[in-house]
C-alpha cells in the first residue's frame, strides 16, 4: 500500500485534470448503462408491444416514464430510440476522447517530471555514489522504469477508475431489477478477486527481476559501445555476444513468465463469469415464463452482469500494471531518496576571490574500507605551482578532487584563506577551479560549445583566443565547418591530441585563479606536447596550479613538488632538492630516464 501512495503521489501536482478526467470518465460510463437500458423499450414494446414490468419498487417519477413509454406506440418510439441512440453514442465518444486524452497527458506530465527530477537529482548526488552504481542501470532507471509509471498513470488509473464506475452502474442496474437474482450472482466475484490478487504478487516479483535485468542490459550496452575500440583490439567481440545474449534470455525467461501469469487471468474472469451467467440465465428464465419479470428487463439485467465481467477484467490487467509501476516506483525512489555526501550549508557565503593560500590540515580519505589519504598536512600560497606525483594508486587524484569538493574529507579540513572551503557555496567554490582531466570529457556538440562549456554567454572572439592559446586554433580552422564542427559522442571525430587541446581551451575560457591539471599533455605527442607545454607554461603565470605529473619531466619548474606514497606525502621539495635526495622521487626520476 505505501509504495502504491508513493506511486500516486507523482499524480498529486495534476489532481485538477485528473478530477477532470474522472468526471468525463463518469459520463462516458453512465452513458454505456443508458444505452443498454434501451434494451428495454426495444425488446418490451417496440418489438413484441409487450408492457415493460420490473419487479422492484419504483420511484413515482420512474413509474410514471415506464407509464407513459407503455403507452407510447412502438413505431413512434422507435423513432425517439434512433435519436436516442445517435445522440447518446455521440456524447459517449465525445467524453470517452477527453478523458483519454486528459489522462494520457497527465501520463506525459508525470513522466516529463520524474525524469527532471531524476536527472537533476543524479546531478546533484556526489561522486561516491556513482562508485557503486553502473551507468546502464541509471539509464535504465531513466527509461525503463519510468515507462512503467507512465502505463500505470495513463491506461492503469484510467482503467481503475473507469472500470470501476461501470461497475457501479451495472451493479446499480442489476440490483435495483431484480434485487435477490444479484446478490446471490454476485456470491462468485470473491472467486474472481482470489486469483487476480494471487498473480498480482508473483507479478510484482517478476517485475522487480525483469527491471534488474533490463538494467544489466543497459549497462552491458553501455559498457560494450563506450569500449568497442578494445572489445576489436582484443577480439572480444564473440565473448560480448555470447555474454550480452545469455542476459537477454534471461529477461526473456522472466517477461515470459510475467507475460504468461498476466493473460492467464483474463479466461480465468471470463470463465468464471460465464459460470455467474449461466446461473442467471435459468433462473431469470424461469421468471420471465412465469410473467414476473418482463423480456426487456430481464436482458437489461443480463446485459449489465455480463456487462461486469470486462470491467473485472481490465481490473485484473490493471493490478499487473500497477504492481509493475510499484516496483519501478521503488528503484525511482532509491534514486530521489538517496543523500549526497558532500552538502551545501543553508546559507552558505560565496567564495569572492582567491587571496592567499590553500592549507589541507590533517585530512583522511577512504572509500569504503579502504584509506586512501592518510594524514595529509600542505600549504599552497597563491601563485604557487605545485607538482603531486607518485606511483599509481597513491591518491593523488583524489587528493585534488578534495578541493572542489568532488568528496569530502574523512578528518580533516581544507582552508581557502584560513576559511573551511564548507563554508562556501559549492558553485561559488567551483567557479574558482578549472580543471583538464587526465580522461578528456567532451559532449557530442560544437566544438564551439564544448570550449564555452561552463561559460555559455561567451563570446566567439574569446572562445577563438582560448582556443589559440591551447593551440587548437589550426586544427579547427581545418575543419569543413570549423568551430560549427560537431564532435561525436565523448569527442571521437577528433584524435587525441586534438581532444586534450579542447579541453585545454575550455579551462582556459573559464579563467579561473586555481587550475588542476591532471596529466593534461597526456594524449599529446611530442611536438604537440611541446607547444601546449610552452603555452601552459605562459598562461600559468599569476596563478595558483596543481598539477598531477606522471612524467617527472614536466614538472621541473614546479615551485614546489609533492611525493605521495600509500597516501602519505613521503617527500616535499623543489626537483632539484629531490634529485639530491635517495627517495622515491628519484628512483622513479631514474626509472623515466632509462
Amino acid at each position: 500500500m505505501r509504495d502504491y501512495l508513493r506511486l500516486l503521489r507523482f499524480i498529486k501536482p495534476y489532481l485538477g485534470l485528473f478530477f477532470l478526467a474522472s468526471i468525463c470518465m463518469g459520463f462516458s460510463a453512465l452513458f454505456d448503462g443508458v444505452s443498454l437500458a434501451m434494451i428495454v423499450p426495444l425488446a418490451d414494446k417496440v418489438l413484441t408491444d409487450k408492457k415493460i414490468i420490473i419487479p422492484a419498487r419504483l420511484p413515482g417519477f420512474l413509474s410514471n416514464f415506464i407509464d407513459q413509454i407503455n403507452s407510447t406506440r412502438p413505431v413512434l418510439l422507435l423513432n425517439y430510440l434512433a435519436v436516442a441512440v445517435v445522440v447518446l453514442f455521440f456524447l459517449k465518444g465525445l467524453f470517452g476522447f477527453l478523458q483519454g486524452y486528459l489522462m494520457s497527458d497527465i501520463g506525459q506530465r508525470v513522466v516529463k517530471d520524474i525524469r527532471d527530477k531524476l536527472y537533476s537529482k543524479l546531478q546533484n548526488l556526489s561522486l561516491d555514489y556513482f562508485i557503486h552504481k553502473r551507468g546502464g542501470e541509471l539509464i535504465s532507471r531513466i527509461t525503463n522504469d519510468v515507462k512503467l509509471v507512465e502505463n500505470a498513470v495513463s491506461y492503469g488509473s484510467t482503467d481503475l477508475v473507469y472500470q470501476s464506475l461501470q461497475i457501479i452502474i451495472f451493479l446499480f442496474l442489476t440490483f435495483f431489477i431484480h434485487f435477490r437474482l444479484a446478490l446471490v450472482s454476485l456470491i462468485l466475484v470473491p472467486l474472481v478477486s482470489i486469483p487476480i490478487l494471487r498473480v498480482g504478487k508473483v507479478l510484482r516479483k517478476l517485475a522487480h527481476r525483469a527491471q534488474e535485468k533490463m538494467a544489466d542490459i543497459n549497462s552491458l550496452l553501455y559498457e560494450t559501445i563506450i569500449g568497442t575500440r578494445i572489445v576489436k583490439a582484443f577480439n572480444m567481440q564473440t565473448h560480448e555476444i555470447n555474454k550480452f545474449k545469455k542476459t537477454n534470455q534471461d529477461y526473456y525467461k522472466i517477461a515470459r513468465k510475467s507475460i504468461k501469469r498476466t493473460l492467464i487471468l483474463s479466461p480465468v474472469t471470463e470463465f468464471l463469469g460465464a459460470l455467474a451467467g449461466i446461473f442467471v440465465f435459468v433462473w431469470g428464465g424461469r421468471e420471465v415464463i412465469a410473467g414476473r419479470l418482463s423480456f426487456g428487463v430481464f436482458g437489461l439485467f443480463l446485459g449489465s452482469l455480463l456487462s461486469l465481467i470486462r470491467p473485472f477484467k481490465k481490473l485484473s490487467q490493471v493490478n499487473s500494471i500497477n504492481q509493475q509501476a510499484m516496483a519501478a516506483t521503488s528503484r525511482i525512489y532509491e534514486i530521489l531518496e538517496a543523500s549526497s555526501s558532500v552538502k551545501e550549508k543553508p546559507k552558505a557565503r560565496d567564495l569572492m576571490e582567491f587571496k592567499e593560500s590553500i592549507v589541507f590540515e590533517d585530512v583522511w580519505f577512504n572509500y569504503a574500507d579502504t584509506e586512501i589519504l592518510k594524514g595529509i598536512n600542505l600549504k599552497i600560497k597563491k601563485g604557487e605551482i605545485l607538482a603531486i606525483v607518485g606511483p599509481s594508486g597513491a591518491g593523488k587524484t583524489t587528493l585534488v578532487d578534495l578541493l572542489p569538493r568532488f568528496y569530502d574529507p574523512k578528518r580533516g579540513r581544507i582552508l581557502i584563506d584560513g576559511i573551511d572551503i564548507k563554508e562556501f557555496s559549492l558553485r561559488s567554490l567551483r567557479q574558482q577551479i578549472g580543471i583538464v582531466t587526465q580522461e578528456t570529457i567532451l559532449f557530442n556538440d560544437t566544438i564551439q560549445a564544448n570550449i564555452a562549456y561552463g561559460r555559455p554567454e561567451a563570446s566567439i572572439h574569446e572562445i577563438r583566443e582560448a582556443a589559440k592559446q591551447a593551440y587548437a586554433h589550426d586544427f579547427i580552422e581545418s575543419l569543413p565547418l570549423g568551430y560549427a564542427t560537431v564532435i561525436g559522442d565523448r569527442g571521437m571525430k577528433l584524435s587525441g591530441g586534438e581532444r586534450q587541446r579542447i579541453a585545454i581551451a575550455r579551462a582556459l575560457l573559464k579563467n579561473p585563479p586555481i587550475l588542476i591539471l591532471d596529466e593534461a599533455t597526456s594524449q599529446l605527442d611530442s611536438q604537440s606536447e611541446r607547444i601546449v607545454q610552452e603555452a601552459l607554461d605562459r598562461l600559468i603565470k599569476g596563478r595558483t596550479v596543481l598539477v598531477i605529473a606522471h612524467r617527472l619531466s614536466t614538472v621541473r619548474f614546479a615551485s614546489n613538488i609533492i611525493v605521495l606514497d600509500r597516501g602519505r606525502i613521503i617527500e616535499q621539495g623543489t626537483h632539484t632538492e629531490l634529485i639530491n635526495k635517495d627517495g622515491l622521487y628519484r628512483w622513479l626520476y631514474q626509472m623515466q630516464e632509462i
